[in-house]
């Protein structure tokens, strides 16, 4: 009687549910299940540390709609994969993330790595679960992924008791299940969709706010409709830039304040009124302001501001409902209005402010020259990583998107290190779907140190990423070799150099370099050019640019300070 083992239905299982990308590191007991899944098909990255393995597995669920899985091994490298589960979850990416553990006649007894690691996982995922035999690993992989993906998606964990990986089974007795179905589309209640509209039509000073919700419903084409129908100004959050084009006429990014703080009515979109969006409350918004909230979360809806109309249900779908609405009831919010006029006069006088910091010619390098330089030369249709403090909230002002779905940053739960995972995943995506598309990884030099062993990933696989570190010499701003210098003529490091300063001039692009790929260390907005070029047109092999800028380059000033309580 012909047998399979357990790696061979971890694998095949996953197979059966059109999972593509596998992201780990192996060790004991895992090993067996990432050579089954190639086995199958499925393509395998082997990373440098789980977190990044963790993250790039969740990027590949937002981008593909699809969740990617991570693989680990058992208890440390368990706990190594929670900050990806939490951000996956918190960012609402489906991903499914399969850990190995002790074998299950060792359980209580101490055995290797043993950790309660289903108990723990259920903080973090929606779905946490032990199959119960070999048997029964098939429907366990199709309720993962099920799960994963319907209602709000997420992250799910399955864990593989050590003993299952090499045990046989009889191939008859295992019933792999069939590809779980598509998420459901749900629609709001006609009523709910009437209401929003009469709400929207008697508003004075409209806003729509874009949320990733609707990037990752695949909402573009209703969602850019209702702006040219309606004529509403719209906002995007962070990761929703692109899914109406940035250079569109009504974007109003570059008037956040303004747009935010005046609007009577505001429209979320697959947004959610959390600390990007100031949780909806004065002085960040009017006390008065009416929300209009759509969402595919019932829970999501009313929070922290009573919404004058809700509609529960898929971003795409409620916005194809509100077309209809105003398709039989005109609305066309006049372009010459005093809040078009307004908003026009703030976007103007914010972008002379940026344009003049970005045409400084005075070395070091500001964060605006440089992005400025960035803009000019890469591709519109490149796929945007970006993280770090500074690096990241300038680079979203200054660097337009174009296409939905193509800036990846820290998210919702603001996590750092997510970035090189993140790029290797739209590498790996891109690769297989649009291999002509780029992607540019844009860090802080700090967010860089989270991750930056995975250059050696990006150049084991033939990547071609180009990494660009903004670098500053330190988290927020750091020092010149000079001060450092200076500074440590009052004693060790530890006692006398700031929290937030890191190593002036480091060479990180030798990293690269070491690795097979191209680096290049620039100061001048020439040889960011000359590297920029020179990368840009080698679209074969990784290369990292690492940009030296003033150590105390800033934001320029905000209308309201940000998440900066420190007096720093």
């Amino acid at each position: 009687m012909a047998s399979v083992s357990g790696a061979q239905v971890i694998a095949e299982s996953l197979k059966a549910q059109n999972i593509e990308y596998m992201f780990g590191i192996v060790g004991i007991p895992v090993t067996e299940i990432a050579i089954a899944a190639q086995a199958v098909g499925i393509k395998y990255v082997g990373m440098r540390n789980e977190q990044a393995a963790c993250y790039a597995a969740s990027a590949v669920g937002y981008l593909t709609g699809r969740p990617g899985v991570c693989l680990v091994v058992s208890g440390p490298g368990f706990l190594h994969a929670l900050g990806g589960m939490a951000n996956a979850t918190v960012n609402c990416w489906p991903l499914i993330v399969i850990g190995g553990s002790s074998d299950r006649n060792q359980e209580t007894m101490g055995a290797f790595q043993e950790f309660p690691q289903v108990e723990a996982g259920r903080l973090y995922n929606k779905l946490s679960v032990r199959p119960s035999s070999l048997e029964a690993i098939p429907a366990v992989i199709e309720k993962a992924v099920r799960t994963s993906i319907y209602g709000r998606p997420g992250s799910c964990y399955i864990d593989i008791p050590g003993d299952f990986v090499t045990l046989q089974v009889n191939k008859s007795s295992v019933k792999y299940v069939e590809c779980c179905l598509p998420p459901p589309i749900s629609t709001a209640e006609s009523s709910a969709v009437s209401r929003a509209t009469s709400v929207i039509a008697l508003s004075k000073q409209p806003l729509l706010i874009i949320g990733k919700g609707a990037a990752y419903s695949h909402a573009e084409n209703n969602i850019r409709k209702l702006v040219d129908l309606c004529g509403l100004p719209f906002l995007p959050t962070p990761m929703a830039k692109g899914v109406v084009p940035d250079n569109h006429p009504n974007c109003v990014a570059a008037a956040r304040s303004t747009a935010l703080q005046h609007a009577d009515v505001i429209i979320l979109l697959g947004a959610r009124l959390n600390w990007i969006l100031h949780f909806g409350l004065p002085p960040r918004f009017r006390k008065d302001v009416k929300v209009i909230q759509i969402d595919i979360c019932s829970e999501e809806l009313g929070n922290n501001v009573r919404p004058a109309a809700t509609l529960l249900g898929d971003i795409n779908a409620v916005t194809g409902q509100l077309l209809e609405e105003f398709s039989k009831r005109s609305l066309k919010y006049p372009s010459n209005s005093e809040w078009w006029k307004r908003l026009r006069e703030t976007m103007l006088n914010n972008e002379e402010r940026s344009k003049g910091l970005a045409l400084q010619k005075s070395l070091p390098m500001n964060y605006y020259t440089v992005f400025h330089h960035i803009r000019e030369l890469i591709p519109k249709d490149c796929i945007l990583v970006s993280e770090g403090a500074n690096t990241m909230d300038i680079g979203r002002t200054m660097l337009p998107n174009y296409y939905p779905r193509q800036r990846l940053d820290a998210g919702t739960f603001g996590t750092m290190g997510v970035g090189l995972g993140f790029a290797i995943a739209a590498a790996m995506v891109a690769k297989d779907r649009t291999p002509e598309k780029r992607v540019i990884c844009i860090e802080g030099d700090s967010a860089f140190g989270f991750s930056g062993m995975e250059v050696e990933t990006i150049c084991r696989y033939n990547l071609p990423v180009l990494i660009i570190i903004i670098n500053n010499n330190g988290i927020y701003t750091g020092l010149g070799a000079d001060a450092w210098k200076e500074m440590l003529k009052f004693g060790e490091p530890a006692t006398c150099v700031p929290p937030v300063s890191l190593l002036p001039n480091s060479h990180y692009e030798e990293i690269m370099s070491a690795f097979g790929g191209k680096g290049y260390f620039v100061k001048t907005p020439e040889e960011l050019q000359n590297a920029l070029k020179a990368s840009l047109t080698d679209k074969q092999t990784p290369s990292l640019i690492n940009v030296m800028i003033d150590p105390q380059s800033d934001r320029k000033k905000q209308e309201f300070p940000w998440l900066t309580r420190s007096n720093l």
